[in-house]
Protein backbone atom coordinates (compact mmCIF):
# COMPACT_ATOMS: atom_id res chain seq x y z
CA UNK A 1 0.00 0.00 0.00
CA UNK A 2 1.72 3.45 -0.85
CA UNK A 3 1.71 5.96 2.28
CA UNK A 4 -0.22 7.99 1.28
CA UNK A 5 -3.49 5.29 0.98
CA UNK A 6 -1.65 3.91 4.31
CA UNK A 7 -2.08 7.46 6.17
CA UNK A 8 -5.10 8.06 4.87
CA UNK A 9 -6.46 4.54 6.58
CA UNK A 10 -4.02 5.20 9.67
CA UNK A 11 -6.23 8.98 10.39
CA UNK A 12 -9.39 7.36 10.15
CA UNK A 13 -8.81 4.56 12.60
CA UNK A 14 -7.20 7.12 14.72
CA UNK A 15 -10.04 8.73 15.17
CA UNK A 16 -12.46 6.03 15.16
CA UNK A 17 -10.12 4.57 18.76
CA UNK A 18 -10.93 8.03 20.35
CA UNK A 19 -13.93 8.39 23.46
CA UNK A 20 -15.25 11.34 21.02
CA UNK A 21 -16.13 9.74 17.86
CA UNK A 22 -18.01 7.25 20.62
CA UNK A 23 -19.76 9.71 21.75
CA UNK A 24 -20.45 10.98 18.52
CA UNK A 25 -22.01 8.16 17.25
CA UNK A 26 -24.01 7.62 20.05
CA UNK A 27 -25.93 11.56 19.65
CA UNK A 28 -26.33 10.85 15.52
CA UNK A 29 -27.81 7.57 16.77
CA UNK A 30 -29.74 8.97 19.27
CA UNK A 31 -30.65 12.23 17.40
CA UNK A 32 -31.58 9.81 14.26
CA UNK A 33 -34.27 8.21 16.29
CA UNK A 34 -35.97 11.50 17.16
CA UNK A 35 -35.90 12.72 13.93
CA UNK A 36 -37.09 9.59 12.33
CA UNK A 37 -40.51 10.49 14.05
CA UNK A 38 -43.32 10.79 10.83
CA UNK A 39 -45.41 11.90 13.95
CA UNK A 40 -43.46 14.90 14.85
CA UNK A 41 -43.09 16.26 10.49
CA UNK A 42 -45.01 18.97 9.80
CA UNK A 43 -45.56 18.92 5.99
CA UNK A 44 -43.69 17.33 2.89
CA UNK A 45 -40.65 19.26 2.75
CA UNK A 46 -40.44 19.10 6.53
CA UNK A 47 -40.69 15.18 5.55
CA UNK A 48 -37.75 15.35 2.68
CA UNK A 49 -35.84 17.85 4.79
CA UNK A 50 -35.89 14.98 7.80
CA UNK A 51 -34.96 12.47 4.98
CA UNK A 52 -31.68 14.30 4.29
CA UNK A 53 -30.37 14.53 7.85
CA UNK A 54 -30.86 10.85 8.30
CA UNK A 55 -29.20 9.96 5.20
CA UNK A 56 -26.15 12.49 6.42
CA UNK A 57 -26.66 10.25 10.09
CA UNK A 58 -26.42 6.94 8.58
CA UNK A 59 -23.20 8.20 6.45
CA UNK A 60 -21.42 9.42 9.92
CA UNK A 61 -22.66 6.31 11.77
CA UNK A 62 -21.85 3.76 9.24
CA UNK A 63 -18.13 5.38 8.20
CA UNK A 64 -15.92 3.21 10.68
CA UNK A 65 -17.76 -0.18 9.02
CA UNK A 66 -16.86 1.73 5.08
CA UNK A 67 -13.51 2.53 5.63
CA UNK A 68 -12.73 -0.65 7.44
CA UNK A 69 -14.58 -2.43 4.14
CA UNK A 70 -12.26 -0.43 1.66
CA UNK A 71 -9.29 -1.13 4.28
CA UNK A 72 -9.40 -5.14 3.62
CA UNK A 73 -10.35 -3.94 0.34
CA UNK A 74 -6.83 -2.43 -0.64
CA UNK A 75 -5.38 -5.02 1.00
CA UNK A 76 -7.12 -7.92 -0.71
CA UNK A 77 -5.79 -6.17 -3.84
CA UNK A 78 -2.26 -5.98 -2.77
CA UNK A 79 -1.92 -9.73 -2.63
CA UNK A 80 -3.60 -10.17 -5.32
CA UNK A 81 -0.69 -8.10 -7.36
Amino acid sequence: MNPELERYFNVYFDLFNTEGWEQLTEEFESNGKVINSLEATKDTNDMYFRKGQLNVISHLINLESSVEQAYEEAKEDLSDD
